[in-house]
């Protein structure tokens, strides 16, 4: 939240009590409020937030931002001492000094084969950590399920993991990650039983490439996703809403070490540029309630991300058709709280 909006609601504060603020606020969104797919399920009684759940954690001013932005960025959440311990655990997986099965290891498309060296230098990012103890303790952090129960309740399943580690620029600009929902990758619903995590792991800023988030894009619908038309060419798998309104205003998320954002899958969001000359590191988990349930995506917008993934897949395991894009999330998928009903 901004200093101007922390100093209007420390204003109206002198004027109206909390309730009255809560509810005036409480009865402008409900009268706003629109779904976003045919696939969103409606939870709750109609005087209830539709992307918060009723707690004691979150404050008002908290739920009313997130309803209305789709972010919530919360100070100082994850202690120096665990993420120096994850840091630790990447370099050592970087240098090959352990193996994790399942793991993807990924580099930036302007690092050459023959630049390879067994450190953090050839490595952008890594992924699917759910098999690694150390790694994916991240998921399981208690300060972090408090909040992610907030948005989807007490069962909760840890979905996607990756640490990601944005190289200084090339100048080819690979480094950047174009805008886009992360709904497109997911063949779960309902969109709003979804949340990330995201916690920076040293400085974030515009020089080294933070977050750009478009707040109040998640009340739109999943947009077609495609590879963007870039010079310099375009890491794997990092696809691009198609069409968004350029002139639609845009917040960049400067961070400190142990700041986390937590953000709805359909919030529009990407980075710009590392034109530092070191790495910008940050560590995600995205989750799902544990009564999520699958979607077929043939005939959607999706369909283009489930044809790629099934490639990867069949060329690196040598599997067979049989293996949907369904199976390759609910073999990722990890229990960290409650029950895993349907996922």
């Amino acid at each position: 939240m901004s200093s101007a909006e922390t100093g209007g609601v420390r204003a109206c504060k002198q004027t109206f009590p909390p309730c009255f603020l809560f509810l005036l606020a409480l009865t402008d969104l409900l009268k706003r409020a629109a779904p976003t797919s045919a696939e969103t399920v409606s939870y709750g009684h109609p005087q209830r937030l539709r992307y918060t759940l009723d707690n004691d954690l979150l404050t008002p001013e908290q739920r009313l931002f997130y309803e209305e932005n789709g972010f919530l960025l919360i100070r100082n959440l994850v202690s120096k001492q665990d993420i120096d311990r994850f840091r630790g655990e990447f370099e050592r997986i970087c240098r090959q000094e352990i193996k994790v099965p399942g793991l993807v290891v990924m580099r930036d498309v302007a690092i050459a084969k023959s630049e390879f060296v067994p450190d953090q230098r050839a490595v952008s990012k890594v992924q699917d950590f759910q098999e690694d103890p150390e790694l994916f303790r991240y998921c399981s952090l208690p300060k972090i399920l408090k909040y992610v129960e907030c948005f989807i309740g007490p069962n909760i399943m840890a979905m996607h993991t990756m640490l990601i580690n944005k190289p200084p620029d090339a100048g080819k600009k690979t480094s950047r990650h174009p805008m886009h929902q992360d709904l497109h990758y997911f063949p779960f619903r309902p969109v709003d039983r979804i949340v990330c995590a995201w916690t920076a792991m040293e400085t974030v800023n515009r020089q080294n490439g933070c977050l750009v988030v478009l707040p109040g894009s998640h009340k739109g619908t999943l947009q077609e996703h495609d590879y963007p038309e870039w010079e310099g060419g375009v890491n794997k798998m990092y696809h691009g809403v198609r069409d968004y309104d350029p002139e639609h205003p845009r917040v960049h998320l400067e961070m400190e070490k142990g700041d986390t954002v937590f953000f709805h899958p359909l919030l529009i969001h990407g980075s710009g540029m590392n034109q530092t000359q070191g790495f910008r590191k940050a560590i995600s988990c995205h989750y799902a309630s544990g009564d999520c349930y699958y979607i077929d995506v043939k005939g959607t917008t999706q369909e283009n991300i489930e044809k790629e993934v099934k490639e990867i897949i069949v060329r690196r395991h040598a599997v067979g058709d049989e293996l949907t894009f369904k199976d390759t999330w609910a073999i990722r998928g990890r229990l960290v709280q409650g029950e895993r009903i349907s996922m």
